[in-house]
């Protein structure tokens, strides 16, 4: 699940601090935490169902009352204390916060997979591998358990994931003569110009809140922007500007320079009054978005029964790359007392039916656990979205299956933050999508080697 807009940055201190503690194996410790006394929780938000040993919870899912309340009554060795932290950057500045402090972490933490290399490279996370998590492997994709993996060890048990597609208005495809959705970039552009020529909305939008969305297309095409290793945590390459990066960059500037795409920041009221209205022809977005879009008044009133979902659009028709915006995982802090059960619930906290079921029916979350992308209901599902369209079957299972992973350097947040503000420069004409390309990168070199890195790039 992607909720959060702009996460809080991390400090240059807390990097520095994180690559002073690193050591050549580059992995977690495997001691008690702070002086083996990590504060529990003491305001649950649920009710405990047996007086056994407590492991902390943070996390923000809408349902989490009912998961949580689901495992503490399969469970008589370990019961849940959870608490909602916030998300998003609410919760990460608290968990940095933590984190420096050296206490106040809960035993188990919910993490978007794109920051947990921040905080691997810290020591805040513990390598699950050596308490159970290989066992529960062959539940997920390749590039699922890429995500939440450094090599032999795993940081977090996966939950939820975000395949990307294309999310279209079919009443505007109609009127403007669009019969098939578009099946590459080139064709989206095509259909953007005819839908403009006639007069009609613009077709998509260059959010610069998203920049997560920009990196995810720029890797579709080929483009690998970092290269990075736990077990060299000195070691970073950063490759921002190389010949898929600019073309992309450029794709959307030229959009954006046409008129052919809007320029709004997303998950804003006026961005969501606009897909309401019929503003956009089509969303640019991850399997998660039919339950955000829902929960935000889309697909009522007059904005029912016209939406469909389509594969995203490729570069190469002949070589499709699936590639993914957002998920989260359940990680075990540094700071935890009981390594051994705090695993326990990380790898099966929202891992039974009764959860599993309860996330997808009620587009909580996009599962990632094949015993829900292999059942029959999910693989049929009739989308209520989408009209009856069976989407899981046609475009999210086998993204997500086609989904190799990617490699998120620990200096994400502030890579974000840099394109994010390369991207406002597009909207507003300032600067080409390769100078873009070219700037983001000088920038990221400098700012990593100010934080110790020995860079490549």
């Amino acid at each position: 699940m992607k909720k959060s807009r702009v996460a809080a940055a991390f400090s240059a201190v807390a990097i520095a601090a994180g690559l002073a503690a690193c050591s050549g194996g580059g992995g977690t410790s495997s001691g008690t935490g702070a002086a083996g006394t990590s504060p529990k929780l003491t305001n649950c938000t649920n009710k405990m169902m047996n007086g056994a040993p407590q492991v902390s919870v943070w996390a923000w899912y809408p349902n989490m009352a009912t998961v949580v309340d689901n495992f503490n009554k399969a469970h008589t060795d370990v019961q849940v204390c959870w608490t909602n932290a916030g998300q998003g950057g609410d919760e990460y500045t608290k968990v940095q916060t933590a984190i420096s402090a050296g206490k106040g972490l809960p035993d188990v933490v919910m993490l978007e997979a794109d920051h947990l290399s921040s905080y691997e490279i810290q020591n805040a996370l513990v390598d699950i591998s050596k308490y159970g998590a290989d066992k529960v492997k062959g539940n997920f994709s390749a590039g699922a358990w890429k995500d939440v993996s450094q090599g032999s060890a795993v940081y977090a048990a996966p939950v939820d994931g975000g395949p990307m597609a294309l999310i279209y208005r079919t009443d505007i495809f109609a009127k403007y003569g669009i019969t098939t959705p578009p099946a590459t970039w080139a064709e989206y552009e095509a259909d953007a110009q005819k839908v403009k020529d006639a007069g009609g909305p613009v077709f998509g939008d260059l959010g610069s809140n998203v920049p997560a969305v920009m990196m995810a297309l720029q890797i579709q095409k080929g483009a690998t922007p970092f290269a990075y290793d736990l077990s060299k945590p000195k070691d970073l390459t950063v490759n921002l500007a190389d010949q898929p990066s600019k073309d992309v960059l450029d794709y959307w500037a030229g959009l954006v320079k046409k008129g052919l795409v809007g320029k709004e920041d997303q998950f804003t009221t006026d961005y969501i009054s606009g897909v309401v209205s019929g503003k956009y022809a089509t969303y640019v977005s991850a399997a998660w978005a039919p339950g955000y879009l829902t929960g935000a008044g889309v697909g009522k009133g007059a904005s029912s029964g016209v939406w469909a979902v389509a594969p995203l659009p490729q570069w190469d028709p002949s070589n499709p790359v699936s590639v993914n915006w957002g998920g989260s995982a359940f990680a075990v802090t540094s700071q935890a007392t009981d390594k051994a059960l705090a695993a326990e619930v990380a790898l099966g906290l929202y891992a039974d039916p009764a959860s599993l079921d309860d996330g997808w029916k009620t587009q909580t979350i996009f599962p990632l656990n094949q015993s829900v992308l292999t059942s029959d209901a999910f693989i049929n599902n009739k989308s209520a979205f989408f009209n009856g369209q069976t989407a899981n079957k046609d475009v999210y299972i086998p993204a997500e299956n086609a989904y190799k992973g990617m490699v998120y350097a620990p200096i994400t947040v502030y890579y974000y933050a840099q394109l994010q503000a390369e991207l406002v420069k597009i909207n507003a004409g300032q600067i080409s999508g390769a100078d873009a390309a070219t700037e983001l990168q000088a920038n990221i070199l400098k700012y990593a080697k100010g934080q110790g890195f020995t860079v490549t790039g």
